[in-house]
C-alpha cells in the first residue's frame, strides 16, 4: 500500500489534537501513520478511537495506516519505525504529539517518583528517541530524493513556561520538549530538516475536561485576550501551515496557539 504522496507519523493520533492533526494533514494530501496507545477515559482501550479516526482519515481520501505502541518503549519505537517503512516506504513528517498528565495532581513537595518517570518517559524521553531514528532516515531519504521536504513538529505546551506547582512533571516534561526543539532545529538544519514546536494553550480535549468549569470562570474573566477555548483543529491549523512549508526559513520556531495567553499584559 504506497503510492507518491507525503507520509506523516502522528503520535497520539487517536483523539484530540492528534486525531485533528492527522485529519489536517491527510486533508493536506498526506498518507497517515496514526501511533497510539493509552485507554479512554471510561477505561476502553484507544483502539476503539483509532480505528474512527483511520475511518476519518481515509475518507478524506488518503492512505492511513494504525499502529498500536509505547513511544516511552524502545522496541516499539523500533517497531513504528518498521511498520511506517513496511506500509508506507517514507516518512516525510513526524509529529510528536503523544503525550500525558500525571494520572493524580499532587504538591511537588509531596508528588512521587512513578509519575514523574511516566510523564517525563512518555513526554520527553519517547520523542527525544522516536526523533532520533526518524530524524536519521530522513537523512537517509533526502540524500536519495533531494527533491523531497522533511519535517518535524512537537506537540508542547503553555506548561512549558507556566508554573503548575500541583503537575511538576508535566510542566518539566513539556519545558524539555522546548530545548528538544531547538537541539534538533539546530543539529538537522544541514539536511534542510525543519523542526518546529506548537505550544498549545487551553484546548478542549479529553485530557481538560476535568478542569472545564475552572477553566471556563478563568477564561470569562479574561485569562486569554481571546476569550474561548481553543479546539484541536486551532492546533491542527497551525501543524498544516508547517506541513504546507509555509515556515520552511523559521526552523526551531514555537507557534503559540493559546489564544494570546503567552502575551504579558497590564
Amino acid at each position: 500500500m504506497k503510492d507518491e504522496k507525503a507520509v506523516a507519523v502522528v503520535t497520539g493520533a487517536s483523539r484530540g489534537i492528534g486525531k485533528a492533526i492527522a485529519v489536517e494533514l491527510a486533508q493536506l494530501h498526506y498518507n497517515i501513520v496514526v501511533n497510539h496507545y493509552d485507554f479512554d477515559d471510561q477505561g476502553r482501550s484507544d483502539s476503539h478511537w483509532a480505528q474512527r479516526a483511520q475511518e476519518e482519515i481515509r475518507a478524506t481520501g488518503a492512505l492511513c495506516e494504525i499502529l498500536r505502541g509505547d513511544i516511552s518503549s524502545k522496541s516499539d519505537r523500533e517497531a513504528l519505525v518498521n511498520f511506517t517503512k513496511e506500509k508506507m516506504g517514507r516518512c516525510d513528517m513526524l509529529v510528536n504529539n503523544a503525550g500525558v498528565a500525571p494520572a493524580k495532581r499532587a504538591d511537588i513537595l509531596e508528588a512521587g517518583e512513578d509519575s514523574y518517570d511516566r510523564v517525563m518517559n512518555i513526554n520527553l524521553k519517547g520523542p527525544y528517541f522516536l526523533t532520533q531514528a526518524i530524524a536519521n532516515w530522513m537523512i537517509e531519504q533526502k540524500k536519495a530524493h533531494p527533491e523531497r521536504n522533511y519535517r518535524i513538529c512537537n506537540t508542547s505546551s503553555i506548561s512549558a513556561f507556566t508554573s503548575s506547582p500541583a503537575r511538576g512533571e508535566y510542566c518539566v516534561s513539556k519545558a524539555g520538549l522546548s530545548m528538544m526543539t531547538m537541539l534538533y532545529a539546530d543539529r538537522l538544519a544541514e539536511f534542510g530538516i525543519g523542526v518546529f514546536e506548537v505550544r498549545p494553550g487551553i484546548i478542549q480535549t479529553d485530557m481538560t475536561h476535568v478542569v472545564k468549569d475552572k477553566y471556563d470562570t478563568l477564561i470569562r474573566e479574561g485569562l486569554t485576550p481571546i476569550r474561548r477555548w481553543g479546539l484541536p483543529e486551532d492546533v491542527a491549523r497551525a501543524v498544516g501551515a508547517i506541513a504546507e512549508g509555509r515556515l520552511d526559513f523559521c526552523t526551531g520556531q514555537v507557534i503559540h496557539v493559546d489564544g494570546g495567553f503567552h502575551l504579558r499584559r497590564l
